[in-house]
């Protein structure tokens, strides 16, 4: 399911609840919605639990450190509340640790939006997507679409030098001096391939008739449906449940500022 919605719909349904969740600073809102994340990632996607563990550990080890940054740096507003165990001569406190907790979990939240955007979208239809649906100038799409398919050719161009290089008896760099030479070396070669590259693709793409006008027809048309709506409206609504949860437990907390249930 998640393959099939509108690239840019998703990406609206992704980056606006991860910038909402900035302004929280309780850790029950992010962490109701980062089991939510998950558990739409591997219901409604064909992802593979290896795979995805394995991109998602070095978040993982991120929100660690921010979490242990904050709990021994807070701010002076969550210095305050009782001290919980002390580092040499830094103290945690209660609020610092909740903060730092917090912190922590909006982490691994982004992290988790960023990988069910990734992991489940196809880039040359996100690309024609925002031509089409946000009316991004086709020369910039056309453009972006043909630097990232060089990407996989641009390495393979590479490995091919250094076994050139390594055949010639060109040894490893060792010093700086040596790897700024070998820099030069792999840099020129490469920039000409490039270069060349660029005007096959741009002589091609004229000899087609690519004008860059925006009124085009399109091969591949992208629509919006009933279906991405309803997947747009579910992130926004479990954004709202995952706040009205916490404002009854009494715990919502935004910018520092805490809202009590009365």
């Amino acid at each position: 399911m998640l393959t099939s919605i509108n690239p840019t719909m998703k990406a609206f349904a992704v980056l606006i609840p991860a910038l909402l969740l900035a302004f929280s600073f309780d850790p029950l809102t992010p962490f109701i919605y980062l089991v939510f994340t998950i558990a739409v990632t591997f219901l409604f996607g064909k992802i593979s639990f290896k795979r995805w563990l394995l991109v998602f550990s070095p978040f993982l080890l991120l929100a660690v450190s921010f979490a242990w940054m904050t709990m021994l740096h807070p701010s002076d507003t969550f210095s305050s509340g009782e001290v919980i165990f002390s580092l040499w001569s830094l103290e945690v406190t209660s609020d610092s640790f909740w903060a730092g907790i917090s912190l922590g979990l909006r982490s691994l939240s982004f992290a988790a939006l960023s990988l069910l955007f990734i992991l489940t979208t196809d880039s040359t239809k996100f690309m024609l997507s925002l031509m089409q649906q946000c009316k991004l100038p086709p020369k910039l799409t056309f453009g972006i679409l043909a630097g990232y398919r060089f990407l996989p050719t641009f390495r393979y161009e590479l490995q091919v030098l250094k076994q050139a290089h390594r055949i010639r008896g060109v040894g490893r760099a060792r010093g700086v001096k040596e790897r700024l030479h070998q820099f030069r070396r792999y840099a020129i070669p490469l920039l000409a391939n490039a270069i060349r590259k660029a005007e096959r693709v741009a002589l091609a793409m004229e000899s087609k008739g690519f004008t860059g006008e925006s009124n085009r027809t399109h091969y591949h048309e992208m629509s919006i449906n009933t279906r991405d709506w309803i997947f747009v409206s579910v992130f926004f609504g479990m954004f709202l449940v995952s706040i009205f949860i916490s404002y009854q437990l009494g715990i919502l907390n935004i910018f520092g500022i805490e809202f009590e249930k009365y």
